[in-house]
């Protein structure tokens, strides 16, 4: 591995988990007046001394679920010199099981909907959806531990690590999957991965690249391409949809592309 392309590894993974702890604050807004009135005051909010996050509360600096998620998979690859899933399913349990900063009431897998409210925002970090099913798929003994409805970020968010270690190695996308099933079973997300990796190890393999949208869009239009997903042409699109609004702010594209969101 050249020096440069090492850089670049390493980059990702760094960036990844600044920019994890840098959002974190500001995690999970979704009253877009109030994230205005938010960025109104301070149009610059990285690493927010304060938390808007509705939902938990955790110091500026620590990283959100998917910021550890991706932690726990850095520390499992370099630990055992690849993937190796049945050490990295322990490591989730270890690091967001039972007796974890992650087990609180509100977090429990087991908690029924319908009951009390909780009071909002928690202190500690958030457990969610796809952790609460792997935990439960462990405590069933499925040995296809990964949540089966969970098709958010998670894998996406998480994925730096895995694809540093393998990039430019012919099998980087069958780890890509491998990880992601650990904790998300589901096709939509799985493709949507394997995407994000195609256009992370194009820039670790590569440096900057103004055309990397038609260099993934190439990949998965490829009927020899690696590790193919019944959802990539719904994929295509979404790259698609990309390009189509590049000219947008992240304040314009939301309330015009998803409107009910």
């Amino acid at each position: 591995m050249t020096l440069a392309l090492a850089n670049r590894a390493i980059g990702a993974i760094i960036g990844s988990a600044v920019a994890d702890a840098a959002a974190q604050p500001l995690h999970w807004v979704y009253d877009l007046q109030k994230l205005q009135g938010i960025l109104e005051q301070d149009p610059n909010p990285e690493f927010r001394s304060e938390s808007a996050n509705p939902f938990y509360r955790r110091d500026t600096g620590q990283q959100s679920c998917y910021g550890d998620q991706a932690f726990v998979l850095l520390e499992s690859l370099s630990e055992c010199g690849g993937l190796n899933v049945e050490d990295l399913k322990q490591r989730i349990i270890t690091f967001f099981g039972p007796g974890s900063e992650y087990d609180t009431p509100i977090n429990d897998p087991y908690r029924e909907r319908g009951g009390p409210r909780p009071q909002l925002p928690i202190e500690g970090p958030w457990r969610q959806g796809s952790l609460k099913g792997f935990l439960k798929n462990v405590d069933a003994g499925k040995e296809e531990t990964g949540c089966e409805n969970d098709c958010q970020i998670d894998g996406i968010a998480k994925l730096a690590p895995i694809v540093a270690f393998y990039a430019g190695q012919p099998d980087m996308l069958e780890k890509v999957e491998q990880a992601t099933r650990v904790t998300q079973n589901n096709d939509a997300c799985v493709a949507e991965t394997l995407a994000a990796a195609r256009f992370l190890e194009h820039f670790i393999l590569n440096g900057p690249d103004p055309k990397v949208l038609d260099v993934v869009l190439g990949q998965l239009s490829d009927p020899n391409r690696k590790q193919p997903q019944d959802l990539d042409k719904a994929v295509i699109g979404h790259i698609h949809q990309v390009k189509e609004n590049l000219s947008m702010t992240p304040r314009q594209l939301i309330p015009t592309v998803f409107p009910n969101t």
